[in-house]
């Protein structure tokens, strides 16, 4: 078996140096180093492989044919050895290799992209799994340790918790809808004749409690799309979170029911960390993005689009 090449890093860095500067004096200037240890990298890769990588052409040195191959093989092999490095750097310092975050869907989608993508800047090696949950999902996601930390409606038992926002829940139908025809302050007697339109409470055990109200007419859905998608075509009523119908009360699309009683809610939600003594690096950052992220990027009461 024929013995493997002993070429550096560092020699095929001054190749690609070569290149990128456009010859040796350019690249012994970029590498800080004399040119005859430039010349001397690139005449060892020669060497060793058998071949010619340049070819002088007047007073610049050209890459031959299979010198552009080496070049191109040469820049994902330094590329490779950098993204190594930095691999084993976040390593040691005790980055995990992934992260569970459960968040409950009231929380506006595009604040947690933006938390989300703040943390892939400084942690881009490490994979973020989300679990979009409703109400008792996002404590079952603690309990059951799916969860390192969770964006939740309650702090569960034996877990801590921090006030994180408050989101405005809003009774709305399409503007088209019956209830808003009635002309005057709504009752629960006047919700129960038209169908509600509610999203499923993801954990396995479903509190019936969270029912809004008591009507002939229901439709539970598993996402919170389908809810408002239901809501938009006239199909019923729902409590929606105000942040993710912005858009459709701003048009007049969809209209708040005039109830004289719980036309709207805040609903509390809270971060909270599965074991914060446990918490690894990557968690506890996320944690402190999220943190910032929701007291910079919301008003005192909902999330504000950006």
């Amino acid at each position: 078996m024929p013995e493997t090449p002993h070429i550096t890093l560092e020699q095929w860095r001054a190749l690609i140096a070569v290149v990128d500067a456009g010859g040796y004096a350019q690249a012994a200037e970029v590498l800080h180093k004399s040119q005859s240890a430039v010349t001397y990298a690139v005449q060892k890769i020669e060497s060793l492989l058998g071949l010619k990588a340049f070819a002088i052409q007047g007073r610049k040195a050209v890459l031959t044919p299979t010198g552009q191959m080496l070049y191109r093989r040469a820049l994902a092999l330094v590329d490779e050895a950098r993204d190594l490095e930095a691999a084993a750097l976040a390593l040691s310092a005790g980055w995990e290799a992934e992260i569970h975050l459960a968040a409950e869907i009231l929380f506006p989608t595009w604040l947690l992209l933006d938390c989300l993508a703040r943390f892939g800047a400084e942690s881009p090696r490490t994979r973020i799994t989300v679990i979009e949950s409703v109400l008792g999902g996002t404590t079952e996601a603690l309990l059951t340790g799916q969860a390192d930390l969770a964006i939740a409606p309650q702090t569960p038992p034996g877990f801590l918790g921090d006030p994180l926002l408050q989101m405005p829940v809003v009774a709305v139908a399409h503007r088209d809808h019956p209830l808003h025809g009635l002309g005057r302050e709504l009752g629960a007697r006047d919700l129960r004749a038209h169908r509600h339109v509610l999203v499923s409470d993801t954990g396995a055990t479903r509190d019936r409690r969270t029912l809004s109200v008591e009507v002939d007419q229901r439709w539970t859905v598993s996402h919170m799309a389908s809810s408002i998608q239901a809501i938009r075509m006239g199909y019923g009523f729902a409590w929606l979170p105000r942040e993710h119908i912005r858009d459709e009360l701003a048009s007049g699309l969809l209209k708040a029911l005039p109830l004289r009683a719980g036309r709207e809610r805040l609903v509390p939600l809270y971060l909270v960390l599965a074991d914060p003594d446990l918490a690894g690096p990557g968690v506890r950052r996320l944690a402190e993005i999220i943190r910032e992220t929701v007291a910079t990027r919301c008003s005192t009461q909902a999330g504000e689009s950006p």
